[in-house]
């Protein structure tokens, strides 16, 4: 595969530029929160621009260079607690106007005393008053039936909302995918052997060793040694000084499209690659494939672990699709898509004995898509 550019370092990642923006972003805010495997690389990351480790702090204003005054929301100027001790509270005379005339004084009108008649007849009045009990409030009517709150109308406008960061570099590897001419041949196998091949392979690991081995490691490897029969499929396209160009690379990188959960509860899709793995036994493969998965679980994946994928493998038929023709990026010759595995819909009904007396088997669904320009027949 042709190296990077300066002008773009993440053009030998390919699906995974994303995945790098997202880190660059971790590494800016906390460095220790990225492996130290990607430090030397984010510090020449885009043309050089040193990583933003911890924001300046200001520094701190005196107490001369703060401001005296304040204003409060009714617009009254108010002043510090320090300059309010330190100026005298002495109370500044008002001038009074020479035209301001004197207030006439109040003439107070003289009371009436109570007659010796009236004055029982008042007390024994106000005694009553006071031991009355006051009148009680009156009891608030209780609806019949619970009355429901007014459903909010609803809203005829759509929301938008900006794409950024993995989401934005998604929306941006698919639209350079659709540069790529493709075809897609579609295949579907019985697998049967596939099945009793793996069933023998884990009786005899749970009496030796321990472990179990998946249907994608079979699938995998066996995709690694159809490669090496077939080299023509292992192959690139790149334009060079304006010019068209095939790329045999030098080894079978597999890339390997694994679906994890982020903490937000949202996917991300990674495609790290197996290295040289077609100078690889069964046993080496399935070492390095549980190897890769392990690293891009733990967040360990390094720089060179997505670099150079020459081929992709994707297993959509874990979550039960029967068919997929995935998106093929640029820079890689193919991606093989892996379907499901169940019996053909017109004997998914049928009994056990049919099936073994007519010879029945699974079947999974392989699709193949890959760069037309460099890839016919």
């Amino acid at each position: 595969m042709p190296e990077p550019t300066e002008g773009n370092p993440l053009a030998a990642f390919g699906a995974n530029e994303w995945l790098v923006d997202e880190m660059y972003e971790q590494y800016q805010k906390d460095p220790e929160s990225v492996d130290p495997a990607w430090w030397d690389f984010f510090k020449t990351y885009r043309n050089g621009a040193p990583p933003a480790n911890a924001a300046a702090k200001a520094p701190a204003a005196s107490p001369a260079a703060t401001s005296t005054t304040a204003t409060d929301g009714a617009g009254t100027t108010t002043r510090p607690p320090s300059e309010t001790n330190q100026r005298p509270t002495t109370p500044v005379a008002q001038p009074v106007s020479s035209a301001a005339k004197p207030a006439p004084t109040p003439v107070a009108k003289p009371s009436v005393a109570p007659t010796p008649s009236s004055a029982p007849d008042a007390s024994r009045a106000a005694a009553q008053t006071a031991a009355a009990p006051a009148p009680a409030a009156p009891a608030r009517p209780v609806p019949k039936e619970p009355t429901t709150p007014k459903a909010a109308e609803a809203s005829d406008e759509p929301t938008y909302t900006v794409l950024r960061g993995a989401p934005a570099r998604t929306v941006q590897n698919m639209d350079v995918s659709l540069s790529v001419p493709t075809a897609t041949s579609v295949r579907q196998v019985p697998v049967k052997l596939l099945w009793d091949n793996r069933i023998v392979i884990n009786n005899h690991l749970a009496r030796a060793r321990g472990g179990k081995v998946s249907f994608t490691h079979l699938i995998g490897f066996a995709l690694v040694k159809a490669l090496k029969s077939m080299p023509e499929m292992n192959v690139g396209f790149d334009v060079v000084d304006g010019k068209p160009n095939l790329i045999q690379p030098a080894h079978i990188n597999l890339g390997l499209a694994i679906d994890l959960a982020k903490p937000d509860g949202t996917r991300q899709l990674l495609v790290p690659s197996i290295k040289a793995a077609e100078s690889m036994s069964f046993a080496h493969f399935w070492t390095a494939y549980e190897e890769i998965v392990k690293k891009a679980r733990n967040n360990k994946l390094e720089v060179s672990d997505f670099q150079g994928t020459t081929i992709s493998l994707t297993n959509p038929g874990t979550i039960g699709t029967n068919h997929s023709v995935p998106r093929l990026m640029k820079g890689q010759g193919a991606i093989i898509g892996v379907g499901s595995m169940d019996y053909p819909p017109e004997f998914q009904g049928a009994s056990d004995e049919t099936l073994t007396r007519n010879a029945v088997s699974k079947v999974m669904t392989l699709t193949s898509t890959y760069d037309h320009r460099v890839i016919q027949g």
